[in-house]
């Protein structure tokens, strides 16, 4: 699974908005929609966010792995 769509999976498994994810980013709506369409490259930093967010690893919200580990706190 492309990174992509994983983070508009944990999006909607949570029921949250495109806009509420775009304010917890410091973002527009319309960019982070972009993200979830694959028109524009989410930074890392950004990444980094959604995983603590989200409690699930780098690996996970990548698409690099595909078991949901928790984010790492040490």
């Amino acid at each position: 699974m492309k990174y992509n769509e994983r983070i508009r999976e944990l999006r909607e498994d949570r029921s949250l908005t495109q806009q509420k994810i775009a304010d917890l980013l410091h973002i527009g709506q319309r960019t982070y929609a972009d993200y979830e369409n694959g028109k524009t490259r989410i930074p890392v930093d950004s990444l980094l966010i959604l995983a603590r967010f989200y409690n699930v690893s780098m690996d996970y919200i990548t698409g690099a792995g595909n078991r949901k580990k928790p984010y790492p706190t040490d």
